[in-house]
């Protein structure tokens, strides 16, 4: 579902305890707030409790006081909270290297208006995509890959996020490991997309080795990074059949499509704060 243009999110989470929907729903029609979308959910395993509310503002609406009324109202559930204004539109880095059908699908889908977000930059250890780049009228960084002073490297990408106030990082197809530090610098606000082949397949040319196995399934896998290789928290994957009459540039074909797809879905869910770290697991409402 895609987000009204007219409303407020309220994310939050707490422990699990009795009242804290009425806490939250309470205040915001004592507010005069309007709610248009709400979704919450209980994790009894890790008794932590998720709320996500879509809200239209009355007339004379104070962000300040609301804040300051909300926390004031769940100051015993232990409860954090984000509120995200209208027309919210978050400055993003995208990370890629050769391979440009995630890159494009992206950018095509923020000129369009489906993904509200504001491309401050793209960082590349290649020069290949920087047309592309250009074309969008967007910077294009080329910082070459040193095997002997990969921190360098690092650095200077973490200028550029910091230098554009990215709030969110997308490596689209970025194909080099990042350091640990790199990591814990992103963690929790960084998303990744590779293939998700069943059985998996490491390497070069995945869907090759796919190929040759006879594999049922194609897939890709969105999820935040941290310092296990593409074992972060999973946002959200895609999947489809396939069968003998797939060849291996059918499998390519099919897994650039599903990988945007998911990518996009991802980074959709991500900007409408729909995604809730719980653990290494998400919540996705």
């Amino acid at each position: 579902m895609s987000r009204a243009p007219d409303t407020w999110i309220l994310a939050a989470d707490c422990p699990s305890r009795l009242g804290t929907v009425d806490a939250v729903t309470r205040y915001l029609f004592e507010q005069g707030c309007y709610v248009t979308e709400h979704h919450s959910f209980d994790d009894r395993l890790s008794s932590r409790f998720f709320i996500r509310v879509e809200f239209r503002q009355p007339q004379g609406f104070d962000e300040q006081g609301f804040r300051a009324g909300l926390a004031e109202r769940v100051d015993g559930f232990d409860m954090n909270f984000e509120l995200t204004p209208p027309q919210y539109r978050p400055k993003v880095v995208i990370m890629v290297s050769k391979a440009d059908h995630c890159l494009n699908d992206l950018l095509y889908r923020q000129r369009i208006g489906q993904l509200p977000m504001d491309v401050m930059a793209v960082v590349s250890n290649h020069p290949d995509l920087e047309p592309l780049a250009q074309w969008h009228g967007i910077a294009y960084h080329h910082f070459p890959l040193d095997p002997a002073d990969k921190p360098g490297q690092e650095r200077r990408v973490l200028e550029v996020i910091e230098q554009t106030g990215a709030e969110l990082v997308i490596l689209a197809r970025y194909m080099q490991v990042l350091s640990p530090e790199m990591c814990r610098r992103l963690d929790g606000w960084a998303i990744n997309i590779h293939h998700s082949l069943l059985p998996g397949f490491k390497g070069a040319k995945p869907y090759h080795q796919a190929y040759n196995k006879g594999v049922k399934l194609v897939g890709a896998t969105a999820h935040y990074i941290n310092n296990d290789l593409d074992e972060g928290p999973i946002i959200t994957q895609g999947v489809e059949v396939v069968d003998h009459t797939h060849y291996a540039e059918d499998l390519v074909a099919k897994g650039r499509d599903i990988e945007c797809l998911t990518l996009a879905r991802a980074v959709g869910y991500h900007i409408e704060r729909r995604v809730f770290l719980n653990a290494n697991r998400t919540v996705v409402l």
